[in-house]
């Protein structure tokens, strides 16, 4: 998965901000589409997006929006338009943030470290009787030790980070294997079916890893 995904159509400026956050040890992917966006972050994932709205193609509002349908990453909105109307609209999309251009690239990776100390570095996870260490990569369901073996503790991690919102099963099948994966969409099934048993749900009547028919799966 890709730390940092850039959407600004101002080539000069995305590659400016992408060599301050890879000096900072980020991996980071840029596109000035608002399609294509979308398209990256199907395949690949990121853990936050900085998001342009005056795109050539697609308005990032309706990137935002789009966005929100895989997964609860942070965006941070960077845009000209300083009318408390558009600010408004991106909060109401879900933006995490918006930052008004010309912006102090320092204030804005100062911020990005931010959201990641506050969203990604941490030792434990915990929801609903589940919590994870990903220190030792080790779980407790309901109070007692159970084994996960790597792809079911990043995928059930994946869950958790994102409680409540549906996933697609593309995009969790894409973000834990890889776009490169020789594995196939049916290795997920799979590995739902595992976890369930792990958590006590039943299939037909679970209780916190929930099928969202059509779509994909989300824990409450």
């Amino acid at each position: 998965m890709t730390d940092i995904l850039i959407v600004e159509d101002d080539k000069e400026l995305a590659d400016l901000l992408a060599d301050f956050l890879c000096e900072e040890g980020y991996t980071v992917s840029s596109t000035g589409s608002g399609e294509h966006a979308v398209q990256l972050f199907e395949q690949y994932g990121a853990r936050l997006v900085v998001l342009d709205i005056n795109l050539p193609d697609v308005n990032g509002f309706a990137v935002c929006s789009k966005l929100r349908e895989y997964a609860d990453t942070p965006i941070l909105i960077v845009s000209s338009r300083t009318d408390k109307e558009d600010k408004l609209s991106g909060f109401d999309l879900g933006a995490d943030d918006y930052i008004e251009k010309p912006y102090d690239i320092d204030i804005l990776i100062a911020k990005i470290k931010g959201i990641f100390k506050r969203r990604y570095q941490r030792d434990i996870l915990s929801a609903n009787g589940v919590t994870l260490n990903f220190a030792d990569k080790t779980a407790i369901i309901d109070g007692k030790p159970v084994e996960l073996p790597s792809k079911e503790f990043d995928l059930l991690a994946l869950l958790l980070e994102n409680q409540g919102k549906t996933l697609k099963k593309e995009y969790l099948f894409r973000t834990v294997w890889g776009s490169d994966s020789d594995s196939e969409l049916q290795t997920l099934h799979v590995h739902i079916n595992r976890l369930r048993r792990k958590l006590g749900d039943d299939p037909k009547n679970a209780k916190r890893l929930l099928t969202v028919w059509g779509v994909g799966y989300k824990f409450v």
